[in-house]
């Protein structure tokens, strides 16, 4: 493994340990259905009812959708993940970010065939090529299960964050990014640009 793809990897969770083994989909449903912490157990994983949507000619598990960017005074900007291609243009096409502007990210996405444990979205920020103080943030997506017609898509909402300003700060910023369960598997990873500008 590359120093880039380390990187890219959410950060050790030390101490951390599931409470159960990972199971299959078919043994979650089973659980004892008189027991009422399980049945509380098995609602926040999603798994209270409806059709399930996992397409079996698609053996992704985790299909990421779009990325947004919602900031007060302007439209939503979307990156759409979803369009065939679209991954390898982001990098040719910066978005702007106004300097000071605060801003949330939100990403949206779909689970299918299996329940998908501790979902991570990492990026790394570069400018000309060096990885800027803090350029690195870790944040913890969750644990979800296959999408069903009652839910057919998952939206997470990151914190809010502040684009910094200034003239020094000024200018095109490189990002990967990847999407990581805790098992270490990638889901997605994609490199994106965006500038940090005087207006919007």
């Amino acid at each position: 493994m590359t120093g880039h793809e380390e990187d890219l990897l959410p950060e050790n969770n030390s101490g951390y340990k599931l409470s159960q083994p990972k199971q299959s989909l078919a043994e979650y449903q089973k659980m004892d259905e008189n027991d009422e912490s399980l049945q509380r157990y098995k609602a926040s994983l999603g798994l209270s009812g409806g059709n399930d949507l996992s397409d079996p000619n698609d053996p992704r598990v985790c299909i990421i959708q779009s990325l947004t960017m919602d900031s007060p005074g302007r439209p939503p900007v979307v990156i759409d993940l979803s369009a065939p291609g679209s991954v390898d243009s982001l990098k040719k096409t910066p978005f702007k970010i106004k300097e000071g502007a605060t801003f949330t990210m939100s990403a949206q996405f779909k689970v299918q065939h299996e329940i998908l444990s501790g979902l991570h979205y990492v990026q790394v920020i570069k400018r000309k090529g060096i990885r800027i103080p803090g350029g690195k943030s870790d944040e913890m997506i969750g644990s979800y299960a296959p999408n069903t017609d009652k839910q057919p898509l998952y939206t997470k909402k990151f914190q809010e964050e502040t684009a910094p300003s200034g003239m020094l700060v000024r200018g095109e910023y490189q990002v990967s990014s990847s999407f990581v369960d805790d098992d270490k598997k990638t889901h997605l990873q994609f490199d994106w640009a965006f500038e940090i500008a005087k207006d919007w």
